[in-house]
């Protein structure tokens, strides 16, 4: 079942209801069920493994909690990270770590057949294995008490609007709105419908549809593409890609706050960033939030944090400057990996990585710029640089990647048009759009704030066009991006 059918819109219109109408129990057995039925119509079989993960942890936080001794408190840690990442790696990298071995042993001279190996990628593998790992993790390090009614906790692990794609959310955040349900308010459901329509009109107009033009266009030869064409299909894909997930992510929102659930917000606005640091402090927070507090700070040798919020922020420390660069690289490596078993992803990572590192480095001079520079020339080099990292993210292999990079270093290919005159275009006119809803939201609703029913008339007129757009386009034409990891 996907967010952008007409079945899960049904399931939504059946469960939000018998969850305000039912008492506490029946409602932790109804969310409980609802998000295995939810998960179930994807593959049924695959339900166990999900159980299975939640179950080890399940039982590993209580035992770490009422033992005070470091190596069983240690052994019980391990045992869940174990079956965890032992889990992740056999679905996601078993197949790319043989295939590089049978590589690597073949180029050495013994003659291996590659691996025949055919196993198929649970869907959200990737987001509820870091989600209950996060919560043994917490547990162990005393942020929080194990929760020792299971439905509760299975509710928390398999809650279903952010299942399969996040935000990936921590035990803090969650378990008590699920345990103690708030008081019903309709200005709090009616934003909850606000932000699903609002999803799915990022997804079926926009992503769906941009989609076409990246597909065409990263299916051609490299050869044959100029370096303007790579420019383009770059940015194209990064508007594909910012308004497939944060399509997902105001969705997950939206479903929760039916439920009088609040999550953190997953996306801000990131291609309005001014440097690679605030771009990871506002795309995917809740991912960049978890390497910052369960990878990044632990590697770096400061205290981690305990919240999905806030993102992937360096804070320079002179002292361990070394220890915190290995950090960075290691972080953000690791991070590529975690999205694709592909040495595209791996070098995606580091690339990013390193627009951080050269960030933190360079800071000292580009303070010293006056603050126009800083904020309008440090939006243009950010927003140019993060684009250009999505090539190894959507290109074929490590070769296209390259092959492509290569267009934009050649200043001999800037004076040739490759692609269709309608895919420049709709570049252009969804990079102005992006602007265009920023000032909307930020500039204009607020301006508005002393005259409710001029705000009211606007508000009502564009989500009337929203709701057209969504009644015209809604069809499962596409599965979201992120469900791939």
């Amino acid at each position: 079942m996907i967010f952008n059918s007409v079945s899960f819109l049904l399931f939504l219109a059946l469960v939000v209801p018998l969850y305000w109408a039912l008492p506490r129990t029946p409602r932790l057995w109804l969310v409980f069920g609802s998000s295995l039925v939810f998960y179930g119509f994807w593959r049924v079989e695959f339900v166990p493994l999900m159980l299975l993960s939640a179950v080890t942890d399940y039982l590993c936080s209580l035992r770490i909690h009422a033992t005070s001794d470091p190596r069983r408190r240690r052994a019980y840690l391990g045992l869940s990270l174990f079956v965890n990442f032992g889990l992740l790696f056999y679905f996601k990298y078993l197949l790319f770590f043989a295939e590089n071995v049978t590589g690597l042993l073949g180029a050495l001279g013994f003659d291996i057949p590659p691996p025949q190996i055919d196993i198929i990628l649970p869907l959200g593998i990737s987001f509820y294995t870091f989600q209950t790992v996060s919560y043994t993790v917490d547990v162990y390090r005393g942020f929080v008490r194990p929760e020792r009614n299971f439905i509760l906790y299975s509710c928390y692990v398999t809650y279903f609007p952010q299942l399969v794609a996040g935000p990936i959310l921590r035990a803090r955040e969650v378990i008590h709105q699920l345990d103690r349900r708030s008081r019903f308010d309709l200005q709090q459901f009616a934003l909850g419908v606000r932000r699903v329509l609002f999803g799915l009109f990022l997804k079926v107009v926009l992503a769906d549809h941009i989609a076409g033009q990246v597909d065409v266009g990263f299916n051609s030869p490299v050869a044959d593409m100029s370096a303007i064409d790579v420019w383009t299909l770059c940015f194209l894909f990064g508007f594909q890609i910012y308004f497939d997930f944060s399509a997902y992510s105001h969705i997950a929102i939206g479903c929760a706050h039916m439920m009088g659930i609040r999550f953190p917000e997953n996306f801000n606005f990131p291609y309005l960033s001014t440097s690679p640091a605030e771009f990871w402090q506002r795309w995917h927070i809740s991912l960049s939030s978890w390497i910052r507090d369960y990878l990044y700070l632990p590697l770096a040798g400061e205290r981690a944090r305990d919240r999905s919020t806030g993102g992937l922020s360096i804070r320079d420390d002179r002292s361990r400057r070394r220890r915190q660069s290995r950090a960075i690289f290691i972080s953000w490596g690791l991070m590529g990996l975690w999205h694709g078993a592909n040495w595209t992803f791996v070098f995606w990572g580091l690339y990013n990585g390193t627009l951080v590192y050269a960030h933190r480095r360079l800071q000292p001079l580009t303070r010293k710029l006056p603050p126009l520079v800083q904020s309008f020339g440090g939006w243009m080099v950010t927003t140019a640089m993060i684009m250009l990292s999505f090539v190894a993210f959507r290109a074929q292999n490590i070769g296209d990647a390259f092959g492509m990079y290569a267009k934009v270093l050649n200043p001999m290919l800037y004076l040739q048009l490759g692609l269709r005159e309608n895919t420049y275009l709709q570049a252009a006119v969804v990079a102005v759009s992006i602007v265009a809803a920023w000032w909307f939201k930020e500039a204009l609703l607020p301006a508005l704030e002393r005259n409710r029913g001029a705000k009211l008339l606007v508000q009502t007129a564009a989500y009337s066009v929203v709701f057209a757009l969504v009644f015209v386009f809604l069809r499962p034409i596409r599965q979201f991006i992120y469900f791939q990891f």
